[in-house]
């Protein structure tokens, strides 16, 4: 059977991991997560005093870019992939909401950008994979046979991020979860390195008013019908 490479882009805390997970489940396909990858820099930032004053020092981290180390690896605890950084096994630390907040640092610097993408391209030369971010299928893949532009409104997104967060045992409110979507949203749509823009050729899915499961059952059946037309080919 022909494997195809699906990119799922959108706004923070719409659900693309959870898709991309869904989808690569039933696929067979690999699963890259391409926002942990950010996050895991984030969290090297944060940890190795590479932020002052609430801005990113940037000359420290460009002097040791170069050397990270961000993988995803099985984790035979949760039976899930995990991501590593520098060996070390980061999936719990990358989802707190310090690390969300400090991401915007990072994210919008060319450099990482750069590093990123050539490591996500290598993880996805193979094809059979699906990829979640934000520039997946405009910058990463803009050659994937399926792309996805995930959206929901602000409070919609909010109030799932929230609920997520609390789960976890997060001490964190409604209005902070709401603060911080908001302020990755304008930074995610102007930085000037890959903002985040819809392909021309993606298909937009508005999840504000359904399931996971009716998600994945419209996302699904996308991919199918693109499989059928690969294999008449």
């Amino acid at each position: 059977m022909n494997r195809i490479t699906i990119a799922i882009d959108g706004f923070s805390s719409c659900g693309k991991s959870t898709l991309a997970r869904q989808l690569a489940q039933h696929l067979g396909y690999t699963y890259i997560d391409s926002g942990a990858m950010y996050r895991a820099v984030a969290l090297y930032v944060m940890e190795n005093g590479l932020v002052g004053d609430g801005q990113l020092l940037k000359e420290g981290l460009m002097q040791v870019l170069d050397g990270l180390d961000i993988r995803f690896q099985h984790d035979p605890m949760t039976d899930k992939s995990a991501t590593t950084l520098n060996g070390r096994n980061v999936e719990q630390e990358i989802r707190t909401m310090a690390v969300s907040n400090h991401v915007t640092l990072v994210s919008p610097v060319p450099e990482v950008r750069a590093k990123l993408v050539r490591l996500q391209q290598q993880m996805g030369r193979e094809k059979g994979v699906v990829m979640d971010g934000r520039d997946i299928g405009t910058v990463v893949f803009p050659d994937a046979e399926v792309k996805l532009f995930m959206t929901a409104r602000p409070e919609v997104r909010a109030q799932r991020r929230f609920h997520e967060l609390k789960m976890k045992g997060a001490t964190v409110t409604l209005a902070e979860v709401e603060a911080n979507i908001h302020q990755r949203d304008l930074d995610d749509t102007t930085r000037k390195a890959d903002p985040l823009t819809k392909a021309a050729d993606a298909i937009v899915i508005d999840n504000s008013d359904i399931t996971a499961e009716e998600q994945f059952v419209r996302a699904l059946d996308i991919v199918l019908g693109v499989l059928a037309q690969v294999g008449q080919e």
